[in-house]
């Protein structure tokens, strides 16, 4: 039996990178996903892949910043699948880089809506689903910005990824006795679409300054993000929860 056989997860951000990687690595240990993006052509790929392995998927197009998509991939868990086990908060944004005094409140709320608001509604309405089934277990997706690392011009980024350590905390706090456990995976750099080293034109020097941060000297594959996500999605975590998970390939020790 795998180690996710008849559990139901929800994958937001799935499509690329480490929510897309996870949400294949999680229907191939036995769940049923329900994933959501806002780019539908992605996520008809990232289904058609799920059930062309033989697992199962259903995806929803849209952003996860309103409380009305975070309700409907509840809802459809439950009508879809027969409930909710586990829920991958992952989608997130790097937003507007800039010096904090050259950075708009519209710049300001937009990261922090997309990186922390969209957090606290998913966990709103996933807990009460998770509750239900006698448990389940949450997962945010944070960073070592502003966690481990500092770093210029990422104010925005920083303070709303950190803040999702003390929602984890709370969290935990909050929906132990129900079983529900609440974690967050701090990873490392990592090798996606997403990832500085990767945007148009970015020169091969910022690649090279990226991997030399790591005690491993190299960044992450989102699917080795993913193997901690199972992790802490499957009952192999059964006592952890309330924790912020460094996946960062020695980021956060290395001085070399």
């Amino acid at each position: 039996m795998s180690a996710l056989t008849d559990r139901v997860a929800i994958v937001t951000g799935a499509s690329s990178g480490i929510g897309r990687a996870t949400a294949l690595l999680l229907a191939r240990e036995g769940a049923s996903v329900v994933v959501t993006a806002r780019r539908e052509e992605e996520l008809d790929s990232l289904v058609s892949q799920i059930e062309g392995n033989g697992g199962r998927a259903v995806s929803v197009v849209g952003d996860i910043r309103e409380e009305k998509v975070a309700e409907h991939l509840v809802d459809l868990a439950v009508e879809r699948f027969g409930g909710l086990d586990i829920a991958f908060n992952n989608a997130g944004t790097n937003g507007e880089m800039a010096p904090v005094a050259g950075l708009t409140l519209e710049q300001w709320h937009d990261t922090v809506d997309t990186n922390l608001t969209s957090a606290f509604l998913g966990a709103k309405h996933q807990a009460p689903a998770m509750l239900a089934r006698g448990g389940g277990s949450i997962i945010f997706t944070s960073t070592f910005v502003g966690h481990t690392v500092g770093m210029p011009g990422t104010a925005a980024y920083a303070a709303s990824k950190a803040g999702l350590i003390g929602l984890t905390q709370a969290l935990a706090v909050e929906l132990a006795d129900g079983g529900v456990r609440v974690n967050t995976i701090i990873p490392g750099g990592t090798d996606t679409p997403a990832n500085v080293a990767n945007a148009p034109g970015a020169p091969p020097q910022v690649r090279a300054f990226m991997s030399s941060l790591h005690a491993l000297k190299r960044m992450a594959k989102p699917e080795e993000i993913a193997q901690a996500a199972l992790y802490l999605a499957s009952e192999a975590s059964s006592f952890v929860t309330g924790t912020a998970l460094r996946v960062d390939g020695g980021l956060s020790i290395s001085r070399t």
